[in-house]
């Protein structure tokens, strides 16, 4: 039975701490950067040369016009960046990644961010000129089918991009036997269990059950294989399970649709007033783009809240799910104590933290309530 460890303990509030701050850094700069193109006029003033000195169509304006306004921001942003996800991590003996891996892992993730975020904003900006005071129920419905097709190919086109993914060996036999038994049980089917190298980047563990329909398969870090126990693992991977059974996932979709139905519904009606406000020509002026950035940070800031709550809900469901369906529960609280442990996870955030930051319970929440669970 693995106990929680005081002193990583003591390092995790610090972590979190400082991780909290520099979240508050990152979103006050570019709140800040998006008020300075829109109030000192730049943001008129790049579109006017873009459209005098190369005479570009729609087409070709809003892709050079986001690169340019996204890559300054980026430029500046970039200290910030590595700071936050390479030298604290490493400062508190998180990550096992080199300065070279992170790299290649940003040039990744622009490589394949970039071209898909262009077609999403031509798309919006086809949606702003095509159909008006309407374009946000047109925005929301292609994002659903962005965000289904993105779940079901993500497991075999992006994720191994950045991590290798093999099957269990004969080494774990029992173990991918009894987790493929566990999916079974769940009627969740699976196209196998795989390992991938998370110690290329981190100390910590982690399992999940990724994708879609086919593409479904459940996941395990090495890093969760080699410091847990079996038992402990079938009981986080059933929590994974446990989100299959309560169809969590189209149920989160449908519920991140309506929120974003919600949000561009109101950013169209404040668009209406920055375009009066600003000198635009119209919503669809892709000098308003800043505009439109500020507008859906603001209302992605005061709606996360909301919709932590509903997921931190969800994750409750899930974590009864393995309980009642391994009846493992003190594995199951082991493991959770391991987590907490190896991947510096505060058990005990204070409550305006959980509120605002947390899509989970508290750790130590989920903790107490798998170690005083009983059967039924």
């Amino acid at each position: 039975m693995a106990t929680l460890d005081p002193e990583r303990q003591k390092q995790a509030k610090q972590y979190a701490r400082l991780t909290r701050r520099l979240w508050l850094v990152d979103a006050s700069l570019g709140a800040l950067y998006a008020l300075a193109w829109l109030f000192l006029g730049w943001t008129i003033a790049l579109r006017n040369w873009l459209t005098e000195q190369w005479t570009l169509n729609d087409w070709l304006l809003v892709p050079l016009f986001v690169l340019i306004f996204g890559g300054i921001y980026f430029a500046l942003n970039l200290p910030l960046g590595y700071f936050s996800d390479f030298v604290l991590p490493h400062r508190f003996g998180q990550s096992t990644q080199s300065l070279k891996d992170w790299i290649m892992d940003q040039l990744k993730g622009m490589l394949i961010g970039i071209p898909i975020g262009l077609i999403l904003l031509e798309l919006l900006y086809l949606a702003l000129r095509a159909v008006g005071n309407l374009w946000w129920l047109w925005a929301a419905g292609g994002l659903l089918v962005f965000n289904v097709l993105l779940s079901n190919l993500a497991p075999i086109l992006i994720m191994p991009l950045f991590n290798k993914f093999i099957p269990l060996g004969d080494e774990h036999k029992d173990l991918a036997d009894r987790l493929m038994r566990l999916a079974e049980n769940a009627h969740t089917k699976v196209r196998g269990v795989y390992k991938f190298d998370m110690s290329r980047r981190t100390k910590s563990a982690n399992a999940a059950l990724t994708g879609i329909g086919n593409t479904r398969r459940i996941v395990l870090g090495d890093t969760l294989i080699n410091e847990f126990t079996p038992d402990e693992i079938e009981a986080v991977l059933a929590h994974e399970l446990g989100h299959q059974v309560h169809r969590d996932i189209p149920f989160l979709i449908m519920f991140g649709t309506a929120m974003t139905l919600v949000g561009f519904y109101l950013a169209s009606l404040a668009m209406g007033w920055a375009v009066a406000f600003f000198g635009f020509t119209n919503v669809s002026d892709v000098a308003a783009f800043p505009a439109l950035v500020l507008i859906l940070g603001a209302y992605g800031f005061f709606t996360s809240p909301l919709e932590n709550a509903v997921v931190r809900w969800r994750e409750r469901m899930a974590d009864q799910y393995a309980l009642d369906a391994t009846g493992k529960n003190e594995a199951f609280a082991s493991g959770l104590v391991r987590l907490a442990n190896q991947n510096l996870g505060e058990v005990d955030p204070e409550k305006w933290v959980v509120f605002l930051f947390y899509s989970h319970p508290p750790l130590g929440e989920r903790i107490e309530k798998a170690r005083n669970w009983k059967t039924k």
